[in-house]
């Protein structure tokens, strides 16, 4: 920034170097309800209980912006199915499923620079009424 003379006052001079910004974007995909068999208890991997999942990916999306084609960005039903998969397999531990869909999505989809996870276990088995526990993860 540099000072430009305006009779008796400066005015900044803010300049302007246009770069190669990617257009990163976020894409959700909320609301995921999954009928699942995790927990620590015997029981929960027995009866199992509902699951919600919230799933946000960072990813640049300038060329679908412009080419209109799904083969230019995520496939929101390919994420959609890892899910899914990965919320079929019993776990003890939400942190473990969480990993893994993050671990998969970060594999399958090269083009997430960013992903964040939220489980939501509803009405857990704790001793008391609550509506959900939840975790959420990052990679």
């Amino acid at each position: 920034m540099s000072l430009e003379k305006k009779s008796n006052y400066f005015l900044p001079v803010i300049e302007t170097k246009f770069t190669n910004k990617k257009n990163m974007s976020t894409i959700s995909i909320e609301g995921m309800e999954f009928f699942a068999y995790h927990g620590c208890f015997k029981e929960e991997q027995i009866i199992g209980t509902k699951f919600i999942v919230d799933l946000f990916l960072e990813t640049d999306t300038a060329l679908a912006e412009k080419s209109d084609n799904l083969r230019d960005t995520v496939n929101y039903q390919t994420v959609y199915q890892v899910v899914k998969v990965e919320m079929e397999t019993k776990s003890k531990l939400l942190e473990h499923v969480g990993r893994r869909v993050l671990t998969r999505i970060k594999k399958e989809f090269p083009t997430v620079n960013h992903a964040r996870l939220k489980i939501k276990k509803l009405n857990p088995p704790l001793g008391g009424k609550m509506d959900f526990v939840a975790l959420e993860l990052e990679a």
